[in-house]
């Protein structure tokens, strides 16, 4: 059976005066859908026993990529540089990772999705690389030539981890369109790769369980840009197929 695979979703407005979208982009639904998963976009749901009951459909959940979050949800007062956020967003997402991180569901996030990861299980994060960090590497050099396959710099990942493993190497370029990043790690997660100014580029569960972040955007790498980025959405399928089979079973 085809595991069915969440991903979050944000709110948009194509006009001031039209009531908001819940929506996100293609790319996550093409890589999902190309690794053997069915996709399942879930609305940012305030209400909790609704959110609950989209959730224990899933075998598995992609947080995916967007605004910055909150800094309340991580004791942090806003930063002149910070951008926008959407509340319902923050507070569906919490959920869904903190649900996941419980039950042992798998768990991948994507850019802001490795933010929230970090947030939801106690971490926090840098509000603005350039005036916190200062550094050299413009981290939204992709989302600056309007280019989301553009490899704006290295990364170099633990030769130990889920993601080397399933990438088949320890280096490799990648695309950049974030300003924010993790900063302290949550409890029960490890830093395992980082760009060569030190900004942590991707964080996985120190336990077996799936939860993997990772601060590029693979889903529009993974068809021509660097195709070894379908082997992070294989394996985390394959989690996602283990899953469905256990609860079936159970």
């Amino acid at each position: 059976m085809t595991p069915l695979i969440g991903i979050s979703c944000g709110t948009f407005r194509d006009r001031d005066w039209c009531p908001p979208s819940y929506g996100h982009r293609q790319t996550y639904v093409d890589a999902v859908l190309r690794a053997g998963g069915a996709p399942l976009l879930i609305p940012p749901l305030l209400d909790a026993t609704a959110l609950r009951a989209i959730y224990d459909q899933l075998d598995g959940l992609v947080l995916a990529g967007g605004g910055d979050i909150s800094p309340s949800h991580y004791g942090d007062q806003p930063h002149e540089r910070l951008g926008m956020i959407d509340p319902p967003r923050d507070m569906a997402e919490l959920r869904l990772a903190r649900w996941a991180a419980a039950d042992g569901k798998p768990l991948l996030g994507i850019c802001r999705g490795v933010q929230m990861i970090n947030v939801a299980l106690g971490g926090s994060l840098y509000q603005d690389i350039p005036s916190q960090l200062g550094s050299p590497i413009d981290h939204n050099a992709s989302y600056a030539r309007e280019d989301w396959t553009f490899l704006a710099h290295p990364i170099t990942i633990a030769p130990d981890s889920r993601l080397a493993r399933s990438l088949g190497t320890t280096d490799l370029m990648i695309n950049s369109l974030h300003h924010q990043a993790v900063r302290r790690v949550a409890p029960g997660l490890r830093a395992v790769a980082w760009a060569p100014d030190g900004v942590i580029e991707a964080l996985e569960s120190e336990d077996h369980t799936f939860i993997v972040g990772v601060q590029c955007h693979p889903e529009a790498l993974q068809e021509a840009a660097d195709p070894r980025w379908q082997g992070l959405f294989a394996a985390f399928v394959e989690s996602c197929h283990d899953t469905r089979r256990q609860s079936r079973a159970a």
